[in-house]
């Protein structure tokens, strides 16, 4: 069996920027574990698995290389750029039917593409024990959602982190009751190096299988209504600082959703060889 095989990097606004995906469409999805042994195999932050359904609409599912999850920002872009650029849609929004319910990706008249995500708004909570030595760093707060948010004053430290991930797995898998992942952000517009973007963040993913992720849409679904009200705007320009990449991401607050906007680009094309 030969499966189409794209490898794309989304919110990126340059190329080999922004968060890599493998993006397969298939037939039907295959059993979990050979699904899971393809992620495991391309060893990228996540392989999205899509099946057609109706017109514009399509299953979708997301695998890092150690477990299923049940939202993925940065793949789901992947996955409607390559339904735009390689399968033929042709239409002003598609669909994806997940674990997290029906996504509507919509492609914008400038060549950006905008999701519909949930909002994810974030509560309140003590900085756990540990937890500044395990980041290498105090945040000025810390707030907790299905990750563990550390909130730091300036870009600058959250840049310069280099956390323990085994005490970052343990610490935020206990705080939040999820997998043990951590998002650590801080307010960019202060900075001189960063004045452009009103959001800096890092995502470090060791309970995903991921040591830290490049771009992560569902990240932003906590950012977005924190820093939306924290700064007074329902728009905001955010940048993911993954070492060496980079990735831009643009929220927009509408209610209880919030739109992900980004850019994507093919940069690997071929076929996936499955026995």
């Amino acid at each position: 069996m030969l499966s189409p095989f794209y490898q794309i990097d989304a919110f990126a606004e340059k190329p080999l920027a922004g968060g890599p995906a493998a993006v397969m469409p298939l037939d039907a999805f295959l059993p979990d574990a050979q699904m899971q042994a393809i992620a495991a195999e391309n060893n990228l932050a996540e392989t999205a698995f899509l099946v057609a359904k109706d017109r514009g609409v399509w299953d979708l599912r997301w695998f890092t290389p150690k477990l299923e999850v049940p939202l993925c920002g940065h793949a789901t872009l992947a996955a409607a750029h390559a339904v735009y650029a390689h399968l033929g849609h042709e239409g002003e929004q598609a669909s994806f039917d997940t674990r997290s319910g029906r996504l509507t990706v919509t492609r914008l008249a400038d060549g950006r593409l905008e999701m519909d995500f949930p909002s994810l708004p974030p509560r309140p909570t003590q900085i756990p024990e540990g937890l500044t030595e395990a980041l290498g760093a105090r945040p000025a707060e810390v707030l907790a959602a299905s990750y563990l948010v550390a909130v730091f004053d300036a870009p600058e430290q959250v840049v310069a982190l280099a956390p323990d991930l085994v005490r970052i797995e343990a610490i935020s898998g206990e705080a939040t009751g999820g997998r043990g992942n951590i998002v650590c952000a801080a307010p960019g517009a202060r900075s001189r190096d960063f004045a452009a973007y009103d959001v800096v963040s890092r995502f470090f993913a060791p309970g995903s299988g991921v040591a830290e992720d490049p771009a992560t849409g569902s990240a932003h679904c906590i950012l977005a209504p924190y820093f939306s009200q924290r700064l007074g705007k329902s728009e905001l320009q955010c940048f993911q600082a993954y070492p060496g990449r980079g990735a831009v991401i643009s929220t927009r607050l509408v209610g209880d959703r919030v739109k992900l906007i980004g850019r994507a680009r093919t940069v690997v094309e071929g076929v996936f060889r499955i026995e």
